[in-house]
């Protein structure tokens, strides 16, 4: 009986950190039905709006007091994380999920390679890179993908990279508090400009109630879980399962939104995948951040 309980004890934290994975992927695949009635702006400004308050009514972060050494990666911290969710929603307009995330996936897995600097760590470059050039739009078997989406899934990545960098140093000083001030951040930026763009179908209750599950999958509820799975798995475990994350994706795709992808596409989602556990495994206790889509 002790064994079993055991058993489902080191099981639960690798439960979370699936079920975190699929959460974020399914609030994705509700927000792309919604893409043709109000647009991935309006969406993101849902998403957003709907997210932070939720994180702030938990969080309480007002009751934080700013160090100013904590300011300036604070706010890199949440421009990054608005302008990540902003970029990877046009993406994500243009792409199926699986590829999407796979792209956007390039960032964190950048990180973790220039972390390692071992020489084997060129192979998961060189992986990461095959798979990359897979899921461009120029060969034959690439129907479903278009040059813009990859383009803005690319600086989705870069936006994750800095996303982990600078959380990690604001995090140093504000602890878990750093993403419901980073999202009060990223609202200042992405509001403003959603708002003024929103078409008049935003408010009513054809979006916003789809609208509030997104952030709740997609923000709330993976935050709680991987907060959960981070204080029992050690950082090595947490990074290699996150790195499953491009295959939940394009899995939940399929399953919601009967995104089909060819043998050569899921051949480089693979690769990607295969690349960033290796990147992980060498990598120096850096590991994608909570809530990245």
């Amino acid at each position: 009986m002790q064994f079993s309980l055991n058993k489902l004890r080191a099981a639960l934290p690798i439960a979370a950190v699936l079920l975190s994975m699929a959460s974020v992927q399914s609030g994705a695949s509700i927000a792309k039905t919604l893409f043709p009635v109000a647009g991935p702006l309006a969406i993101v400004t849902v998403r957003i709006g709907f997210g932070t308050v939720i994180l702030c009514l938990v969080l309480r972060p007002w009751r934080v007091r700013l160090k100013r050494e904590s300011l300036q990666p604070l706010v890199v911290y949440g421009l990054a994380l608005g302008t990540m969710n902003f970029l990877y929603y046009q993406a994500l307009s243009r792409l199926p999920v699986g590829i999407a995330v796979a792209v956007e996936y390039i960032g964190p897995l950048a990180v973790a390679v220039l972390t390692s600097r071992r020489p084997v760590d060129f192979l998961w470059i060189v992986l990461a890179a095959a798979g990359f050039v897979l899921l461009l739009p120029v060969q034959r078997h690439v129907q479903s993908a278009s040059l813009t989406g990859v383009l803005f899934a690319v600086g989705a990545g870069a936006c994750w990279a800095l996303y982990i960098v600078y959380g990690q140093k604001a995090g140093v000083h504000l602890g878990t508090q750093t993403v419901a001030l980073g999202s009060v951040i990223s609202s200042v930026l992405v509001l403003p400009v959603g708002l003024l763009h929103a078409p008049d179908v935003l408010y009513s209750r054809q979006i916003l109630l789809p609208g509030l599950a997104v952030a709740v999958l997609s923000t709330a509820l993976p935050y709680t879980l991987e907060m959960t799975a981070l204080t029992r798995l050690p950082t090595r475990t947490f990074g290699v399962l996150m790195s499953l994350e491009p295959a939940v994706g394009a899995l939940v795709g399929w399953v919601f939104l009967a995104e089909r992808l060819t043998t050569p596409q899921l051949t480089a989602i693979v690769l990607v995948i295969v690349a960033s556990i290796g990147a992980t495994v060498g990598a120096q206790d850096v590991l994608p951040a909570p809530v990245p889509d």
